[in-house]
């Protein structure tokens, strides 16, 4: 008992030791602790406050950005013909990127008529409003609602289907809000922009993100350039504005990326200062004038670079010269590759093709080429595009003489001459060449994209015109490293790099 008391009292009295020294410890660590603790308290309740005035701050941009652009929106009802059936749906697009804005109709007379709901905003006091040329296209009716309510019907409507640009007019009562338009160039990947319209009829709606990426291309119009955003886009937004928070117009709302038919994070807008050239032409003349060099250019992927020895994304690839166009008289080739307009660095085709359409008809530019590896100086005359004389075609199909086809197993194709009656059919002019008449999965030409009935008439920097000639020039490149050849469909033509095995057979 004795020992158990005596432990005991060793337990209390250690227990009070530890006690006091707790407590000489909190008197004199809590006298620290609370100073500590308190600017502890006060340095997260400081940090909560910045955080929460950074908030407010951006918040207030938000605000004062929505007020500086919802007076200057309109919502656009139109009435249309129903577009012919499509696999597209409503927009005759794919629906993985189907332009938002149009209902399919639902009235008795959907056969003959449809009714569109989009967006678009006044970029002329006078009554000028910018909106997307889809949402106009084959429109009998157009009636624009303003932000305050009033409703008119359009007197004018002209659009571009190049870049889904168009501009509407409208008659009304004294001055309107129009929007201050921005400097899309200016614009970076993770800016915040706001998307304002009339998503799936809500009108003046207001949604936020930022510009996810530049310079997109999604293959939905002719002249692309587009800005990506995951601010929320809807079916109806099509025409309004995205703005930066300084209220600045920097893009119009043009199409989405969707599975379900509305936002998934996926929105593109067409960059405000392509839009104003556009619409500036469209105002003054009724339509766009725009200049053209008259060829068909590639990216310089990295097999392609490697192959031309140059850098890759330095300069653009030619794949095609349009016979009497600019590039023609300027003896452009095939295989060029064309590094500068002016002094500008051509990095991409979607940029060369921006530069190129803006440029002075009739005057005269220099082009910095680089040809087997060397660089050199041509000069073009600018001429005014036409429809159809981007890559013109001419008249009669020029083949070669025929001959027995011919199968490779190593390549994985089978290839024969092009004949007039060939060219004729796939739809093929002024091109002479071998025709690829099946190829085998998983071969070294089915990886290179070769596919039945294209056309290839260049292997390396030689001409092919037939079969023998092909064979040849094939078999001076029987190397891992690959080799370059020109195709052709009747669409487009391109430079792809074929890794050939070693050991061909017929």
């Amino acid at each position: 008992m004795m020992g158990n008391s005596r432990f005991r009292n060793q337990v209390v009295v250690g227990m009070f030791a530890i006690a006091l020294l707790s407590g000489l410890g909190l008197a004199w660590v809590s006298h620290g602790e609370a100073t500590a603790l308190g600017t502890a308290d006060v340095g997260k309740k400081g940090d909560a406050d910045r955080r929460a005035s950074r908030g407010e701050d951006l918040a207030a941009e938000f605000r004062q950005a929505a007020r500086s652009a919802l007076p200057g929106i309109v919502s656009i009802e139109t009435v249309i013909r129903a577009p012919e059936q499509t696999n597209g749906g409503a927009n005759g697009l794919s629906e993985q990127i189907p332009f938002p804005g149009l209902e399919q109709p639902r009235d008795r007379e959907s056969s003959l008529r449809g009714q569109g709901h989009a967006s678009g905003f006044v970029i002329d006091r006078s009554g000028l409003i910018m909106t997307s040329n889809h949402v106009i296209a084959n429109a009998e009716r157009i009636k624009i609602k303003l932000a305050d309510g009033r409703e008119f019907l359009a007197t004018e409507a002209k659009g571009d289907p190049r870049t889904d640009v168009a501009i509407v007019r409208i008659k009304p009562e004294g001055e309107l809000h129009a929007l201050r338009l921005g400097n899309s160039d200016a614009i970076d990947i993770g800016d915040w922009v706001l998307a304002v319209g009339s998503p799936l009829g809500f009108d003046l709606t207001v949604t936020a993100g930022i510009i996810s990426a530049k310079g997109r291309g999604p293959g939905i119009t002719a002249r692309e350039d587009f800005l990506q955003t995951d601010a929320a886009i809807n079916p109806g937004n099509s025409g309004g504005p995205l703005v930066n928070l300084r209220g600045e117009v920097i893009g119009m709302n043009s199409a989405i990326v969707t599975r379900s038919g509305g936002y998934e994070g996926i929105g593109f807008a067409v960059p405000i200062n392509l839009a104003r050239w556009v619409g500036d032409q469209l105002a003054s003349r009724g339509a766009v004038k725009r200049a053209y060099l008259g060829v068909a250019v590639q990216a310089v992927d990295q097999d392609l670079a490697r192959q031309l020895h140059i850098a890759v994304g330095h300069g653009v690839a030619v794949t095609q010269v349009a016979p009497h166009s600019p590039a023609a008289a300027a003896h452009l080739e095939p295989g060029d590759v064309i590094v500068r307009l002016e002094g500008t660095a051509a990095h991409s085709p979607r940029e060369f093709m921006g530069l190129v359409e803006k440029l002075t008809i009739g005057h005269k530019y220099s082009l910095t080429i680089l040809r087997n590896g060397k660089e050199q100086e041509v000069v073009f005359e600018a001429k005014e595009l036409a429809v159809g004389n981007v890559v013109a075609q001419e008249e009669k199909p020029v083949g070669a003489e025929e001959s027995a086809a011919w199968k490779s197993e190593d390549l994985g194709i089978e290839i024969a001459d092009l004949t007039p009656d060939v060219a004729k059919q796939l739809g093929y002019h002024n091109l002479s060449g071998v025709v690829v008449i099946a190829d085998k999965n998983g071969s070294p030409a089915a990886e290179a994209g070769i596919r039945p009935g294209m056309v290839i008439d260049r292997v390396g920097q030689r001409h092919v015109g037939n079969v023998a000639e092909f064979r040849d020039a094939i078999g001076r490149h029987s190397t891992a490293n690959g080799v370059l050849l020109l195709v052709h469909t009747p669409q487009a033509s391109q430079f792809l790099v074929l890794h050939i095995r070693h050991g061909d057979s017929e």
